[in-house]
């Protein structure tokens, strides 16, 4: 009489798990094909109104018409950015929660000591989508009404010139700091909790000037509110030919910086949904309408894909360290 057959329970176990695994790997590569399915958050990590937020509303409007799902923006305020960086980092790398940000993410390792996060570790870039120039605004009414001016009076009285910005250690507080370097002149930093608070700061005479990007202060500027003295990069803007470059009025080693705005996501999120996230902004930023808002905005629509914007964060990280040590910028 034959034995009878007995299944080798290792064998079982095994094949079990291989089969839950090739059905778990059905269904996440099915929901990533069908990403988004729900509402995407994309948090801004400034107050409302600056450059920032204007650039992320209006690429969250691009994605929801394109997806046909809702990317709902949530300012997260506070720290130079990193409590609403901070809570991206720690969220589920499910495609669902981006954070949004400009050139000050590549300066925050030179003014903190320690940070709640750690910018490779925890996150990782999609895509930068919009370059606008930094620019020196006054009032319109403001007595200053060249560069040549403002650092006149800089000059003849140090440290008494006021400029705003978004807080300690931002693009706008150090892109001011490396104009006062260049010039050899001394400026007094009056922080704030965001750009656009800067501004209404400067619209009510509170400060004297504010370094911005063209993207959060056009409005003002068009409705004859602000004056720019100035803009960063090597070409006057089309959308204000009178205003001269940094070197045509007069600091000629002085270019400041081109102020990127991008997104990022917690580090993990799957490839797929990577590349259609990706795809999504590219196509955003070859719409016509967007083309027409970034000149609206004296900004430049440009898409830059993953790899090539860990480069820019890498060059970008350079430069701060530089500016950094310069004014000897002590870290929190």
């Amino acid at each position: 009489m034959k034995s009878p057959i007995v299944a080798n329970p290792v064998k079982q176990l095994a094949t079990l798990l291989g089969a839950a695994a090739l059905s778990l790997s059905a269904c996440m590569a099915h929901a990533q094909a069908q990403w988004p399915a729900h509402p995407v958050r994309i948090i801004v990590p400034y107050g409302p109104g600056g450059a920032v937020d204007v650039a992320t509303r209006k690429i969250a409007q691009k994605l929801t018409e394109q997806t046909g799902q809702s990317f709902i923006v949530e300012n997260k305020p506070g720290a130079t950015g990193t409590i609403g960086v901070s809570q991206v980092a720690r969220s589920e790398p499910d495609g669902y929660t981006l954070v949004a940000n400009d050139t000050t993410y590549s300066l925050l390792p030179y003014i903190f000591k320690k940070l709640p996060f750690d910018p490779h570790r925890d996150l990782q870039p999609v895509a930068a989508f919009l370059f606008a120039p930094m620019a020196l605004a006054v009032n319109a009414d403001s007595p200053y009404k060249t560069l040549g001016d403002l650092l006149a009076k800089a000059k003849s009285a140090p440290g008494t010139l006021k400029f705003g910005s978004g807080g300690p250690g931002t693009t706008p507080h150090f892109a001011a700091e490396a104009l006062a370097l260049a010039a050899n002149v001394k400026f007094m930093h009056i922080p704030f909790k965001g750009a656009a608070e800067a501004t209404q700061a400067l619209l009510g005479h509170v400060i004297d000037f504010q370094f911005a990007s063209t993207t959060g202060i056009m409005g003002p500027v068009q409705g004859g509110n602000l004056r720019l003295l100035a803009v960063s990069g090597d070409t006057r803007l089309a959308v204000l030919p009178k205003v001269p470059t940094f070197a045509q009025a007069g600091v000629k080693n002085f270019n400041g910086v081109v102020n990127w705005t991008g997104l990022w996501a917690p580090k993990g999120t799957p490839p797929a949904v990577m590349q259609r996230l990706q795809s999504e902004i590219a196509k955003a930023m070859a719409a016509p309408d967007m083309h027409a808002f970034a000149q609206k905005m004296g900004a430049d629509p440009r898409y830059v894909d993953s790899k090539a914007f860990a480069h820019r964060l890498s060059d970008s990280g350079a430069m701060w360290s530089k500016v950094a040590q310069a004014i000897g910028f002590e870290k929190r």
